[in-house]
């Protein structure tokens, strides 16, 4: 793991579509409006993965508990050549279970955000300028997932990978307005949890680099699962 120390950051952001790229795609969430405001989050020192957590890793837990494998394993057994890619298709119940059996937690959105971004507010884990070489996304040209750790290059400030790109990760948190938002959304509530970090695989069809900041936010109902969801864990001190 890497330790996030304690003090402020700047989590979300005041972004607004001037461009029009909402309406171009079709979208049926506009970009920016549920990462509004900017906001100053205070968070105590934390620890998060330094990688998502992988095929093999899962595979201990899959034995240890007699849980069921993911359904992207073939006959219920991981290729083995893909031991070192993250493990995919489970839902974020598989996801909390396998935290709480490592001693550890799911990170909170507040938590996944500083681990990525750190405390200067950039757009990505490795700066404010969009470089699809620096980590697995929808336009690097890979079109599946890669070994975690690929991508020294896209580590965020305090040397976790694939924080972008690979697989999207799940989060503690339902997704809900931030406070003082004007945003209002049926997807609110305690019906879906967040998603960070965007994959390989964009969001539906599309690979806009806006899905890969560090600020933006998806979801998905808690029992789904996917192909490009994986998730890392975090833990307090002590």
């Amino acid at each position: 793991m890497v330790a996030v120390p304690a003090g402020e950051f700047l989590m979300g952001s005041n972004k607004i579509d001037t461009e029009g790229t909402s309406a171009e795609f079709g979208m049926r969430r506009p970009l920016f409006v549920d990462e509004h405001p900017e906001h100053k989050t205070n968070l105590s020192t934390y620890f998060i993965d330094q990688i998502e957590v992988t095929n093999a890793m899962y595979k201990l837990f899959i034995d240890a508990t007699q849980s069921l494998p993911p359904r992207a394993w073939p006959n219920g057994i991981f290729p083995a050549r893909r031991a070192s890619y993250p493990v995919t298709t489970i839902s974020w119940y598989d996801a909390d279970r396998y935290c709480k059996w490592v001693k550890k937690r799911l990170p909170t959105e507040a938590e996944w955000e500083k681990g990525a971004r750190g405390t200067d507010g950039r757009e990505y884990s490795w700066g404010s300028e969009y470089r699809k070489e620096f980590a697995n996304m929808g336009d690097s040209g890979i079109g599946d997932l890669t070994p975690v750790g690929s991508y020294e290059n896209g580590k965020s400030p305090y040397g976790a990978y694939d924080m972008i790109g690979n697989a999207w990760e799940w989060t503690s948190d339902w997704y809900q307005p931030y406070s003082g938002s004007d945003y209002k959304s049926e997807d609110f509530g305690e019906k879906n949890k967040v998603l960070r970090g965007g994959s390989f695989g964009g969001v539906g069809h599309y690979t806009l680099k806006h899905f890969y900041r560090t600020s933006y936010r998806f979801f998905s109902e808690p029992q789904s699962s996917f192909q490009d969801v994986g998730f890392r864990c975090a833990k307090s001190p002590g």
